[in-house]
């Protein structure tokens, strides 16, 4: 057995005896590497990235003990048949400071992230104990429902990730978007808990379950998300992406885009379905969101004048209880924060998408809104099996830009 020291080993000496403090360290036997907890609480991340580095093919990683402190990024990318085993508790730092200063670079938007993570035939087992605590509150406060304040790191970030399996992993008061995909493929994410709420007046905003860019044949089954933004969202080219048999608690449900926010650069959202999803008070079943066809400012707060579709959608067999606003709405009025105008500009096409069958309660008057830009009018809009969803009055549909409606009627708009 070899043991192997994270970076230091501080020791205290007592006249009446020696005590040893020890920092976070690992062991390794036979392909399995240990990672043990520090007894002080310091930075546990550097004896993590070690047994990472020792670990990095055809091995497995344990992290066993109840309580890792995490504070410094952590870049554990280029993994290979490795299996992570998280039992215990990973609790991120509370010194805001130094995560706005160093966090890594998620390569888009001009966001970053705690931990950057990926490789080919992983499996991260949390067990339904696992839990990744990112002590959002203090981010919540912080920014006080200002949108996507610099700095402020996304939980997780899996990149150049292949044929891999998340699952049985809990996360709690994630500092940002709890997770972010990129630049993968063939992933299956299932038994995941997520629940980032506020306990102050600070709303938890901007505290999406998962976004995802540049990734292919993507699976989310049996989630359960709890927030203050997107329960699952897809952005810049996301296809073939399957959400099955989740949960979704407040938060504004499944949501496609935003994008179209980097001017003249061509994107796409194809192929997404989700199907029974259970939605207690969200303010929609699933939307689509574009931003102008007009820049203003730069992202991750501004952007605007992007191109390309988002086609193929489905949110059917959906269960909707309380939800708040309406089931169905298409906007392309995404802008600056701050401004406003420009909602008849984008260029981005949205087509063939099929809300329903659904049935449940909308506690509003109102089933769909559905706004497309007049550069780029909205065809093969339909709503499948309406007839079973009840709203607090009359029903409406506002429409713009809609051609052909298929299963429905505008009651207002075009």
């Amino acid at each position: 057995m070899v043991v192997f020291p994270s970076l230091f080993i501080a020791a205290a000496v007592v006249l009446l005896g020696v005590r040893v403090v020890h920092a976070g360290s690992f062991t390794k036997v036979a392909g399995v590497c240990t990672v043990y907890a520090s007894v002080d609480a310091s930075d546990d991340a550097p004896a993590i990235l070690d047994a990472f580095g020792q670990c990095q093919e055809d091995s497995t990683i344990i992290l066993a003990d109840p309580l890792y402190h995490i504070e410094s990024v952590m870049n554990t990318t280029g993994l290979r048949n490795v299996v992570v085993d998280l039992r215990g508790t990973l609790l991120w730092g509370t010194n805001i400071t130094y995560w706005r200063a160093n966090g890594l670079e998620l390569g888009y938007l001009n966001m970053t992230t705690a931990w950057m993570f990926g490789g080919e035939n992983v499996v991260f087992r949390g067990h339904n104990i696992g839990t990744f605590d990112g002590n959002g509150q203090l981010w919540y406060d912080l920014t006080n429902g200002v949108s996507n304040l610099p700095g402020r790191p996304i939980g997780l970030m899996i990149t150049n990730t292949t044929n891999s399996l998340f699952t049985g992993v809990r996360f709690v008061q994630s500092q940002f978007w709890t997770m972010a995909i990129k630049n993968s493929e063939d992933v299956l994410l299932e038994n995941i808990y997520i629940n980032s709420t506020s306990s102050s007046r600070a709303p938890a905003r901007n505290t999406d379950g998962v976004d995802t860019f540049f990734s292919n044949r993507i699976t989310f089954r049996n989630w359960t998300v709890a927030g203050g933004d997107d329960n699952i969202s897809m952005k810049a080219n996301s296809t073939n992406i399957l959400i099955q048999d989740s949960v979704f608690h407040g938060g504004l449900g499944v949501a496609i885009g935003s994008i179209g926010q980097y001017p003249g650069q061509y994107e796409t959202i194809e192929n997404v379905t989700a199907e029974r999803v259970l939605c207690l008070g969200t303010r929609y079943s699933g939307y689509i969101k574009t931003w102008t066809g007009v820049q203003q400012n730069f992202p991750p707060n501004g952007g605007g004048g992007g191109l390309g579709f988002a086609k193929n959608i489905t949110f059917r067999d959906f269960t909707l209880v309380n939800v708040t606003d309406e089931v169905a709405r298409i906007t392309q009025c995404t802008s600056f924060s701050g401004a406003t105008g420009g909602c008849d500009t984008s260029l981005f096409q949205i087509s063939d998408v099929t809300w329903g069958p659904m049935v449940g309660n909308v506690k509003s008057n109102t089933l769909a809104q559905l706004q497309c830009s007049a550069a780029a009018p909205c065809p093969g809009i339909e709503f499948v099996g309406f007839e079973e969803i009840s709203t607090a009055g009359n029903r409406s549909i506002s429409c713009s830009h809609i051609q052909g409606p298929l299963g429905f009627a505008c009651t207002s708009g075009s």
